[in-house]
């Protein structure tokens, strides 16, 4: 804490369970900084025991934002860094799991034109039906920077071209200047070992299911859609089956927990390559 400026924004990323949140809430009362979300799940409405967002008390410690702010559309990281751009002007500690959102920040975003919903919905179909035909029809520049194993990755590079005949590589060499480079702030990146994630991962999601998170999975069941961002909750997808009779509550319990360690893993390999450059952080 001593050592992290009070002056130059704070960047906080790490994986999921990591005990970020409770540094960055340290930090605002600390210099009267905002708290700023940067978890993509974390801006949904309908979720907060599930993705964790910050409890009521947790708030009011501190100011918040772009927590729990969006309903059940779709927000992009365009949508995000648009909305981070009229909070600057203070003090700010941003903070969240979300590499995406950082690397726009940091390294700016390209403007991409929306993808209209036909289109999105074709690659809904091709990506659950011919997964295969999706990737052969990337323009070679976008398959070359495309992580061919990750279907949202590639959806979205075959949204951009079909929906504006250029490639998203193409899109992303317009990049403007980031917002805040990294440079210019206190970059701090968590980086747990292991077996100590795995274990607080463990033990949160039953906290979860005490505070409410198989009611929040109830009241998303009468417009429940598997496949929309808002649905990507981890826990969600498995307390859904529960209720529609698919899976035991047990069974939902440790498929969730598999499903948060998997994006855990996920979300550490995504900081060691792409943030060299930040501060690590080692809790526990």
């Amino acid at each position: 804490m001593k050592e992290i400026s009070r002056e130059r924004p704070v960047l906080i990323a790490g994986p999921t369970a990591s005990g970020k949140s409770a540094l960055a809430l340290e930090l605002a009362a600390r210099d009267g900084r905002v708290v700023v979300n940067a978890d993509a799940l974390q801006v949904y409405a309908q979720w907060r025991v599930l993705t964790a967002r910050p409890s009521v008390a947790e708030e009011a410690r501190a100011p918040h934002a772009l927590y729990g702010h969006v309903g059940r559309v779709a927000y992009s990281v365009g949508d995000w860094l648009r909305d981070v751009a009229g909070l600057l002007d203070q003090p700010v500690v941003i903070v969240g799991g979300t590499g995406l959102y950082f690397m726009a920040l940091t390294e700016g975003l390209a403007e991409v034109p929306p993808v209209p919903p036909e289109v999105r919905a074709q690659g809904d179909a091709l990506r659950l039906g011919d997964f295969a035909a999706m990737v052969a029809g990337l323009d070679p520049e976008t398959a070359a920077k495309t992580d061919l194993k990750n279907p949202m990755r590639v959806q979205r590079g075959w949204e951009v071209l079909t929906a504006t005949g250029r490639g998203l590589a193409w899109w992303q060499a317009q990049t403007p200047a980031p917002l805040v480079p990294v440079g210019a702030a206190e970059a701090l990146v968590f980086r747990p070992s292991v077996p100590w994630l795995d274990a607080r991962i463990a033990r949160r999601f039953s906290v979860m299911l005490e505070e409410g998170a198989l009611e929040e999975a109830r009241l998303a069941l009468s417009h429940w859609e598997p496949l929309a961002p808002w649905a990507r909750a981890i826990g969600a997808p498995e307390l859904v089956a529960h209720l529609q009779g698919r899976m035991t509550l047990p069974q939902a319990q440790e498929a969730a927990t598999l499903a948060s360690r998997q994006y855990a893993k996920r979300q550490r390999t995504w900081f060691r390559a792409r943030m060299g450059d930040w501060q690590p952080v080692t809790p526990g």
